[in-house]
């Protein structure tokens, strides 16, 4: 039984700097999840993007989406010790920049599902207001 909010590295073998999600919230294994990012200014991308104006890359907000997601396959008994890895970005749009300060929702769900792989939507939003929502294509690998 899961106790929520809990600490990513349960699922996921990311570590920081790369590791871009705080907190999982809630999760439906195989299905869905959902996570917090809180950006606190401090984190190594801001200093060069954009040097007086920090935003948030959208490949990373994408990353974050994509680990929020690995955590919802990762948490079904089925993919136990497995390594779910990018097989593909999809109708990406980014709505509104993500800044130092801002508090991440990250949220994905899984619309399909298999041995190999899937699919899944996701999006990252900051009080209510959608910053990013793409579809992502993965597949599951064993761990090295």
């Amino acid at each position: 039984m899961s106790v929520f909010p809990a600490d990513p590295t349960r699922w996921l073998p990311h570590r920081p700097p790369f590791l871009l999600i705080d907190e999982v919230l809630e999760v439906n294994p195989g299905r869905s999840a959902r996570a917090t990012w809180r950006l606190r200014g401090d984190e190594w991308f801001f200093p060069g993007h954009f040097p007086g104006q920090p935003i948030t890359p959208g490949v990373l907000l994408l990353e974050s989406i994509a680990q929020c997601g690995a955590v919802a396959v990762l948490d079904d008994p089925r993919y136990a010790g497995k390594l779910p890895l990018f097989g593909g970005v999809e109708k990406a749009r980014f709505r509104r920049p993500v800044v130092p300060g801002d508090f991440v929702t990250v949220e994905c769900e899984m619309t399909r599902l298999s041995a190999r792989g899937g699919r899944g939507v996701g999006r990252a939003s900051v009080n209510g207001q959608l910053c990013v929502e793409a579809e992502l294509l993965f597949v599951v690998t064993d761990r090295p």
